[in-house]
């Protein structure tokens, strides 16, 4: 069991979580410690002629590696059972769950725990979704699960502790170009790629929801309305995820329009509030008239200043008809994410 902290701060989102835990890491994930490179949001790593590949980024693949291939290299070995740990601050409080600092002697490592208490049994529901759908999941660009703790009160499960918030929070204090925009895009297609694979839906991607490591890797955390699904042509039934992120098939049926396209969907709102640093903006003047705009296949304003390429990415992903979308690895091969379109980064 954990030995118990006080806890005073509380916080209203995923969001208000990742930055907390920024402002609580003391230092880097076990394995990245003595790696000197620029913050993410700083200069967006990829693009900045000063950046340096450490052997560690290397090994975990770059632009050369097989950008299709869901069995990628994960960033930190995960930890053999997490048992004998100490909760420290209380760095974030979700929809139905806490966030605490933890500390792991064993395996020198910090990172986040989420917990429940018992008595709370539809939250305690929503926890062990959670567990069973990042379980099995192994990926770089994936929130990684290090185990869980069913104590006499509370239920944890143990995350990968991000360091450098989200990637909201980054496009609130950066302005990022084109060239950063494509990298982070293609990271979050690379774990969708891999999250479609095993038959997962992902239901809720947005900027808020990924977060980005002190070596500019995309997370893709948050998957409170995941579901796995049999195969392509099944819809799930999920609690209702952002509005100004949600697909029309999921807006008209609500509960039940849930797949692989309605992801898709989500990320070209996604792409454009990352490219337009603001939310999804729709011509809609109340949340009546939003409703009826998404049910209607309307996508968000995509501005005409954004480069054809990028437009053209996000309108792919904007088809009202979910089976006109592109899947994750087809848009892999777009222009706007494609390596080979790309500035290559200087790892010299």
């Amino acid at each position: 069991m954990p030995t118990q902290a006080a806890c005073s701060s509380s916080y209203n989102s995923f969001s208000d979580y990742a930055e907390a835990s920024a402002q609580f890491v003391s230092r880097p994930i076990q394995n990245e410690e003595n790696i000197a490179v620029p913050s993410p949001q700083a200069a967006a790593v990829f693009s900045n002629p000063n950046y340096r590949a450490s052997p560690v980024q290397i090994a975990r693949g770059n632009r050369d590696s097989d950008a299709n291939s869901p069995a990628r290299t994960i960033c930190t070995p995960r930890p053999d059972g997490i048992t004998d740990w100490e909760r420290e601050d209380h760095i974030g409080k979700g929809s139905f769950a806490s966030v605490y600092k933890g500390y792991s002697k064993e395996h020198k490592l910090f990172f986040a725990a989420k917990g429940v208490p018992l008595s709370e049994h539809r939250h305690i529901c929503h926890l062990e979704n959670e567990i069973a759908v990042l379980k099995p999941l192994d990926h770089e660009n994936i929130l990684q699960y290090y185990g869980t703790e069913r104590g006499e009160e509370m239920l944890y499960i143990f995350l990968e502790l991000v360091s450098h918030g989200t990637l909201e929070q980054a496009y609130k204090n950066f302005c990022f170009n084109e060239s950063q925009v494509s990298d982070y895009t293609r990271q979050i297609l690379q774990g969708l790629t891999y999250l479609h694979s095993c038959k997962v839906v992902h239901g809720d991607v947005k900027c808020a929801n990924i977060l980005v490591t002190e070596l500019g890797r995309i997370k893709l955390a948050d998957f409170g309305l995941s579901r796995s699904m049999e195969d392509h042509s099944q819809s799930l039934k999920l609690g209702l995820g952002s509005s100004f992120w949600m697909a029309p098939e999921v807006a008209k049926h609500k509960r039940v329009g849930y797949g692989f396209p309605s992801d898709i969907w989500s990320l070209g709102c996604t792409v454009t509030e990352l490219s337009t640093r603001k939310y999804p903006q729709y011509n809609a003047r109340n949340a009546v008239s939003l409703d009826r705009a998404i049910r209607s296949g309307k996508g968000p304003v995509v501005p005409n200043y954004l480069s054809d390429t990028l437009k053209d990415f996000i309108n792919q992903c904007l088809q009202p008809d979910p089976n006109q979308r592109p899947t994750a690895a087809d848009l892999l091969a777009h222009p706007f994410v494609n390596e080979s379109s790309c500035p290559q980064p200087d790892l010299t």
